[in-house]
């Protein structure tokens, strides 16, 4: 029987949420060159997918948090997703900018959140985990507890398993790098000559030149 990862892996493959090209690199944002490129908004467009992933995420919840009192989506992949998953639960949902408005209240944190709730804060996707680890802070300073992340996937980058380790944040996931290279191969979507360098990305992304 497929584990929870793979098939996930499978679902974010065949729509194209996940795309996978060694031999002809992204270029992320941060001016990084990767093998990589993942967009869990896309999910959103696919209703199958989009409910797999919400029940998904919501039975993590119900059995590692059950004692949540509310949901927080992470600005912005998140909202739509994290609103799903608290609808399910039938709890509050609020979601975390990444920087204050620059107006009216200036608020980060929109929404309602109660002082001394306990929040579990759901992301699309953790890369080297800045991003998260604000949110955290965000909730933390408005007075809650974050009690666990749960994420669609992650590229499990050392910086990022360091740092919520640090921030004593536990992160669980839907599907992950590891069980994508191995479905991506098993689907011949890449070929097992390509592993050794989707690896070698990961172990140093910021540095790495594919025409090393």
């Amino acid at each position: 029987m497929k584990t929870l990862e793979r098939l996930v892996a499978e679902k974010l493959l065949k729509i194209k949420t996940i795309k996978l090209q060694p031999a002809n690199p992204f270029t992320w944002a941060s001016g990084w060159k990767s093998p990589i490129y993942c967009d869990n908004r896309k999910t959103l467009s696919y209703p199958a997918v989009r409910s797999f992933i919400k029940l998904e995420l919501a039975r993590v919840i119900s059995e590692k948090y059950e004692n949540a009192d509310a949901i927080a989506g992470v600005a912005t992949g998140a909202i739509a997703q994290g609103a799903l998953v608290a609808d399910l639960l039938g709890l509050p949902f609020v979601y975390i900018r990444a920087t204050p408005k620059d107006h009216g209240l200036e608020n980060l944190i929109e929404g309602e959140l109660k002082p001394g709730s306990k929040v579990v804060i759901i992301e699309d996707l953790v890369s080297t985990g800045g991003s998260s680890l604000k949110a955290v802070q965000a909730v933390r300073n408005f007075g809650c507890d974050v009690v666990g992340m749960v994420a669609i996937f992650t590229h499990g980058f050392p910086i990022a398993a360091q740092q919520l380790k640090e921030a004593k944040v536990t992160l669980t996931t839907l599907s992950n790098y590891d069980a994508v290279i191995d479905e991506a191969v098993r689907t011949n979507y890449i070929d097992e000559s390509e592993i050794a360098t989707l690896q070698e990305w990961r172990k140093d992304p910021a540095n790495w030149n594919p025409e090393a």
